[in-house]
């Protein structure tokens, strides 16, 4: 499995995999901002130092991690200015790329995180879950002790395994008091946090959100905030299998491999009509000369700003959804059939489109996980994804 990244790099939070002879001119060159295509992450060793090229490749998952070839899983948590990269394992832990870490180094490997089985990222805080703890460090006050944590004894009886923000009895939150209850009744197995709402998953495949609701980012119909967990009727009797949280629009993915999209549609992220790409695209026409005389309306009819029930999003045909994920204003996709990745282009989109550069490298895409304003794509050789 290889992590390939674009999108917003201000803090080198996507470092490019580059052979050692040459990382150092890689390193004095000025950041590329804006990453339109995407590139193969770099790994690190324990020291932070840069693998090598020979080292990773994407027919195998059999990498160099820490100095030692094992087999192993990645997985990037992402935020604003950082990326966290999990390495799950037998020396299972997180390394941090982006702001604060060593302009020299490819990442910095967080001691405290040994043994980890997950970690959670957001701007103010590293969350790490244990097997019989969780804790929470602040990015502010780093060193000696995490600013929270939380014991449990019940985790190794649980019949599946705990996925943060979800913790025994409930979930942490990005701020204090970090914990919260849920009821045991509701049994949440996925729970995705927005800025200000969360979209929660039950083993019966029901949705439930509650928080803030001002963009109908809850998909009630309404612009209420909720305080308690209320099920997404919209959604009733359409079994769901994952969801996800943007900081104002929200999405879900059926058994069956359609998507659902709801909330703030300014950029398109909910891949319905958009008026200000509408009009930005019109802008851009009369500058360049290509403008037509159509008064510029969408071709699908009418705009929409606010959607406040789930809406089924049009792709091409025969594409079923297998992952999703909502960075702020943007949302991207895994399709199962040919492992193409649908998302917002370097120029805002309020169509879904594909990205060329995997199928065209003979790659499958696996997983896709969206930071606020980057997006992380892993991949495997698509000869490899057929065995």
């Amino acid at each position: 499995m290889v992590w390939f990244g674009f999108g917003f790099n201000g803090f080198r939070q996507i470092y490019k995999a580059v052979h050692s002879s040459e990382k150092k001119d890689y390193l004095e060159k000025n950041v590329e901002v804006k990453v339109t295509v995407p590139v193969r992450l770099a790994s690190c060793n324990s020291d932070g130092t840069n693998e090598k090229a020979h080292d990773h490749d994407a027919s195998t998952s059999k990498e160099v991690v820490c100095g030692k070839a094992e087999e192993k899983v990645i997985e990037i948590r992402a935020s604003w200015s950082r990326r966290g990269t999990l390495i799950l394992g037998a020396d299972a832990h997180v390394c941090l790329s982006g702001f604060g870490t060593s302009a020299q180094t490819v990442c910095d490997c967080v001691p405290e995180s040994r043994g980890c089985r997950d970690a959670q990222l957001t701007e103010r805080h590293l969350t790490l879950l244990f097997g019989d703890r969780a804790e929470c460090w602040s990015f502010d006050t780093w060193g000696g002790l995490p600013v929270w944590k939380m014991e449990f004894s019940e985790m190794a009886g649980m019949g599946s395994p705990v996925a943060l923000p979800l913790v025994p009895g409930g979930y942490i939150t990005t701020n204090p008091p970090m914990f919260r209850t849920l009821s045991p009744q509701l049994r949440a197995v996925s729970l995705a946090l927005g800025l200000e709402h969360a979209v929660l998953l039950t083993a019966s495949g029901s949705v439930y959100t509650w928080g803030l609701g001002s963009h109908g980012q809850l998909g009630h119909g309404g612009l209420e905030q909720e305080e308690e967990p209320r099920v997404v009727e919209a959604l009733w009797g359409v079994a769901m299998a994952g969801v996800a949280a943007g900081s104002w629009h929200s999405a879900s993915i059926s058994t069956g491999g359609d998507m659902y999209t709801w909330g703030w549609n300014e950029s398109g992220q909910l891949g319905m009509p958009a008026r200000g790409l509408q009009e930005e695209r019109k802008h851009t026409d009369q500058v360049e000369g290509t403008g037509s005389d159509t008064d510029g309306e969408d071709s699908r009819g009418v705009f929409i700003s606010i959607q406040a029930f789930p809406a089924l999003v049009d792709l091409p045909e025969d594409s079923e959804v297998t992952k999703v994920s909502c960075g702020s204003r943007h949302t991207a996709a895994v399709t199962g059939d040919y492992g193409q990745l649908g998302h917002g282009s370097s120029c805002s989109s309020d169509q879904p489109l594909h990205v060329d550069f995997f199928s065209d490298n003979a790659l499958f895409v696996l997983d896709v996980v969206c930071g606020p304003w980057n997006t992380f794509v892993s991949v495997v050789e698509r000869e490899q994804s057929e065995s």
